[in-house]
């Protein structure tokens, strides 16, 4: 082999090995078929987008792989068969285990001599995205949530959502009853969605967000003239007319306005402010409070009469302390729910994660649990699984398996003696010490790591190991 002969060989060597390396590395599919239709090339990118292992596709007829609904066909055998180009063209498909995937492909044939060789397919996937514009496209009116919406197999979740259910088949007064957080406007909308007035306007309206001479206007309506100002106006209640209106934090309104509603309760008619004739009104009331209700009857807050209207139906929705075994659920479906919205593929939560949220109180209950998984995913990089140093700062802060975990022995840090008083500074510098080597022992002195987790930046961080000589 002479020398020229053997470079052009060690240069298309090369050569071959870049185009591979480009291909393998792209940030779209890639997918060619030979002259037969087999698979020659199959990137990762394309084995990503549909869920697929190379080998269950590589030198295989493309037909025999994937499935085409019989009035859409695939452009990568259009362009083999009738050498059709197409250029950003939307096609939805399945892979060999049904899953739907949806693409925006740019395809070409491979014609060499005049024959066609072969076609290529480069695509983008769109699959969440078409998952979501449908998913918007399918909400009835201005409501999103359904019994579907509500996770967890507990008994206690389970019971309320029987009853729930129950309730959808009246039209009677529904009080929800709950802390906040527990998805309290969950069930109240998936009662709307489940009943007859699902096609009606459902509208939602916090007690406490408006001042009382604001909230009754919003209420019912206004006539004009009524004061300096006031226009001819609907209330809410008009708006809702044939569907549901939800007064949230129902126990915040004052004693008048609630003697108001009660009246509206019973004679299923308003009067818009400064108006002399009633209006008749078809709506369903449901209300929530983040009280026990017989406490805010007790405290003043809520009229006997209104709630024992109100509470026709009551249901008392279970704080997420009392419904621990939902947890995996409700963390699983976070997961989900941000993966399609960060565009990201994060498995779930490891074990230690897992335990800490076991052993926290929750006060903030499924949405304090949401935003934590939220936050968590913002603070990850290419790792797939939540460990504890992605968990944001104030919740480690108070999570009581964080105080095990740093707890400073007593031995190390409490006063024995009176003769052996130190001063503060010095004091403090010593916890700090300790404090610092136990998050980076945990860590495996990964110093990024444990300035996340301590709060602090890299160089802060290295300062102290400096200064406290800590060896890492």
């Amino acid at each position: 082999m002479d020398n020229d002969t053997e470079n052009d060989w060690k240069s298309l060597k090369t050569m071959n090995q870049v185009y591979r390396k480009i291909i393998d590395k792209i940030d779209v599919g890639v997918h060619v078929i030979d002259e037969k239709g087999k698979t020659i090339i199959y990137n990762p990118k394309m084995m990503h987008i549909e869920a697929m292992d190379r080998q269950d596709v590589l030198d295989k007829y493309l037909l025999d792989v994937f499935m085409f609904s019989a009035n859409e066909s695939s452009t990568l055998v259009l362009a083999l068969q009738k050498g059709i180009e197409t250029s950003n063209v939307k096609q939805t498909y399945f892979n060999n285990k049904g899953k739907e995937i949806t693409t925006i492909n740019n395809s070409f044939p491979i014609i060499e001599n005049g024959t066609i060789k072969g076609a290529v397919e480069i695509s983008n996937d769109v699959t969440k995205l078409e998952r979501l514009i449908r998913d918007n496209m399918n909400r009835k009116g201005n409501t999103r949530f359904t019994f579907n919406s509500i996770i967890g197999k507990s008994a206690a979740i389970q019971e309320v959502i029987e009853n729930t259910k129950r309730s959808t088949r009246t039209s009677s007064s529904v009080l929800i009853v709950g802390e906040t957080g527990t998805g309290k406007e969950v069930f109240a909308q998936s009662i709307h969605n489940g009943s007859h007035r699902s096609s009606a306007p459902f509208i939602s309206q916090n007690c406490a967000a408006l001042p009382d001479n604001l909230i009754e206007s919003l209420l019912f309506g206004t006539k004009r003239g009524a004061f300096t100002g006031a226009m001819e106006r609907p209330g809410l209640f008009e708006q809702a007319e044939g569907g549901t209106l939800l007064l949230d934090e129902i126990n915040s309104l004052s004693m008048n306005l609630q003697a108001k509603l009660l009246r509206v309760l019973q004679e299923k008619t308003i009067r818009r402010i400064g108006d002399t004739e009633d209006k008749t009104i078809d709506v369903r009331i449901i209300a929530t409070m983040n009280e026990d209700p017989i406490e805010a009857i007790a405290n003043a807050r809520m009229r006997k009469d209104l709630y024992y209207r109100l509470g026709v139906v009551t249901l008392f929705i279970p704080p997420l302390r009392e419904r621990k075994k939902d947890i995996s659920l409700l963390v699983e479906s976070f997961i989900s729910k941000y993966n399609d919205l960060f565009q990201m593929d994060v498995k779930g939560v490891d074990a230690q994660v897992f335990e800490s949220f076991q052993a926290y109180d929750w006060p903030g209950n499924v949405r304090e649990l949401e935003h934590i998984i939220e936050g968590a995913m913002n603070l990850m990089m290419s790792e797939d699984i939540i460990d504890y140093t992605h968990l944001p700062f104030q919740y480690r802060n108070k999570s009581p398996f964080q105080k095990d975990r740093h707890s400073i022995e007593s031995n190390q840090l409490t006063i024995q003696h009176s003769n052996q008083i130190i001063p503060l500074k010095e004091q403090m510098e010593k916890a700090e010490k300790i404090y610092i080597q136990q998050v980076l022992n945990e860590n495996k002195n990964n110093i990024s790591k444990s300035a996340q987790m301590l709060g602090l930046s890299r160089q802060s961080l290295q300062y102290r190991l400096r200064k406290f000589e800590i060896q890492t």
